[in-house]
């Protein structure tokens, strides 16, 4: 199953791609916001599961690792909104933890091909 992760910056897409990936999930994390999101659906082949993870802004300030440029917020909003309108599932992560997040966008996956030759195998 191909999953891909959209979002703002600071909305949890690096950390719950790689929860996701640990559980056996193909993962693809949109890196690009700041450079124009038509190119990423020409790069990342038609996903199984589109997650939206979104933040406000006062978090996505907070969380940031590097220097919060005013303004730049709206522009990535701007440029998923497609993404947002189309996402199979939308996450607000506000006041959500790691865990919190994963267990929701759990609820609403398959299990992966993975988890599934795990539980045959314990079965078998």
């Amino acid at each position: 199953m191909r999953v891909v992760l959209v979002g703002v910056c600071g909305s949890g897409k690096t950390s719950l791609a790689q929860e996701l990936v640990a559980l056996g999930y193909e993962v693809r994390e949109c890196r690009q916001e700041h450079s124009g999101v038509p190119h990423m659906w020409q790069v990342i082949s038609r996903p199984d599961f589109l997650i939206y993870l979104d933040a406000s802004e006062d978090v996505v300030e907070r969380r940031g690792r590097h220097q919060y440029v005013p303004g730049l917020y709206e522009e990535q909003r701007r440029r998923l909104r497609h993404a947002r309108a189309h996402c199979d599932l939308y996450v607000m992560t506000d006041e959500l933890t790691v865990a919190q997040v994963l267990a929701r966008v759990r609820d609403h996956l398959p299990p992966s091909t993975r988890a599934q030759e795990d539980l045959t195998d314990v079965q078998g």
